[in-house]
């Protein structure tokens, strides 16, 4: 990562901006600041007119439900707050989409839960769906799904949550608005004495330390779920930000150096891009589940940085679904590389040796024009 800081989200490729509940809803009113995400909106059509593309994870739907089911001044029993979740949901959803139609820009609604992540299938139908979205030029709106996640399926706040969907689609920068604006060595609201952290390349024990209580309010989250879903995103090749958003145009702001008035900030800065850190974790963290053989041009064209499409598989081995780990080798057996594959075994057995163009007619559905696509292939 060569770029500094400030010239983050100009150089962004694939940009997530996690909301929390406390910018967006007024804890008197419970109500969304709507003049404030205005500003928000207006930042994200900037930045996609710069060609970035913005994934938006939002808090909220708890916080801006609860007073239309009378549910103020206390605390929420577990199905309290999926009621509310589904009432205010609605509401939140239809702000997003308002406020960025200003823009002409069409917002689509994706509820996640922590399994939804974690189960491979899930996951591979979570980032299928959010990529195509992105290529239709939509901004994906994402929130926990409130309304059906339990305690054990619960992230239980959206910076994790934000940093799973960074991991989950390759993004390469996340941006957490909060009511802070970044890491300090203490607690700037006890310690006069805590210092700012602008860049943070590794998260020690040391930085975990520096993390306090969650602050006062609407936000379930505070700086220890920042620093977990910093170790998340780094560790997908993702850098991030923690960002103070309660100011207009927060976004406009925090791609500015803070000497020419931009806001303060810390970044998190992994050593690698996404794509070369989920090779990493393609080449050495899975257990090959089936065996692809190819002929020797798909060889050729693998060594040349290519996919492997179908017409090149001569044999298939293994019980695999789509998604899983599996080996290539070459027609004299030697192994060529590892990919995670596109298709379960029966239908590579179907489609092996035919063209891209057959794979509908044989299977009955459309599914991607290579085996394994070489985002998700690593040599050797």
């Amino acid at each position: 990562m060569t770029d500094t800081p400030a010239q983050s989200l100009a150089s962004a490729r694939r940009l997530i901006v996690k909301v929390g509940s406390a910018l967006l809803v007024d804890s008197g009113t419970h109500q969304i600041r709507r003049g404030w995400l205005d500003t928000v909106a207006d930042d994200i059509a900037a930045l996609r007119a710069q060609g970035v593309e913005v994934v938006v994870v939002t808090s909220g739907a708890v916080a801006c439900g609860r007073e239309h089911l009378g549910l103020v001044g206390r605390a929420l029993r577990l199905e309290e707050k999926q009621a509310a979740a589904a009432t205010g949901q609605i509401r939140l959803a239809a702000a997003w989409q308002e406020t960025l139609a200003r823009h002409g820009i069409t917002v689509a609604q994706v509820l996640l839960t922590l399994d939804d992540t974690e189960e491979r299938r899930r996951h591979l139908n979570g980032r299928a769906t959010i990529e195509t979205l992105l290529r239709l030029s939509a901004v994906p709106v994402i929130n926990e799904n409130d309304t059906v996640a339990t305690a054990e399926i619960r992230f239980g706040d959206n910076d994790r949550l934000s940093a799973r969907v960074a991991q989950m689609i390759s993004a390469d920068t996340l941006v957490l608005l909060s009511d802070i604006d970044g890491l300090y060595t203490a607690d700037p609201r006890k310690d006069p004495d805590a210092r700012h952290i602008p860049l943070v390349p590794e998260v020690t024990a040391e930085i975990v330390a520096m993390a306090g209580e969650p602050p006062p309010g609407y936000s379930s989250g505070g700086m220890v779920t920042k620093i977990a879903a910093a170790r998340i995103a780094m560790a997908a090749g993702c850098r991030m930000a923690i960002a103070r958003g309660n100011r207009p145009n927060p976004l406009a702001a925090l791609g500015r150096p803070a000497s020419e008035g931009g806001a303060l900030a810390t970044w998190f800065v992994p050593g690698a891009e996404p794509l070369t850190a989920r090779k990493r974790w393609i080449a050495g963290s899975l257990k090959p589940l089936g065996t692809l053989t190819v002929d020797a041009g798909a060889a050729r064209a693998l060594g040349n940085g290519g996919s492997l499409l179908p017409a090149g598989v001569r044999g298939v081995e293994g019980d695999f679904e789509r998604g899983d780990l599996v080996l290539v080798r070459g027609p004299e057996g030697q192994v060529l590389a590892r990919g995670l594959s596109a298709y379960a075994a029966d239908d590579a057995r179907a489609i092996a040796g035919r063209r891209s163009a057959e794979i509908e007619a044989i299977l009955g559905f459309r599914g991607r024009d290579e085996v394994i696509h070489r985002d998700d292939l690593v040599l050797g």
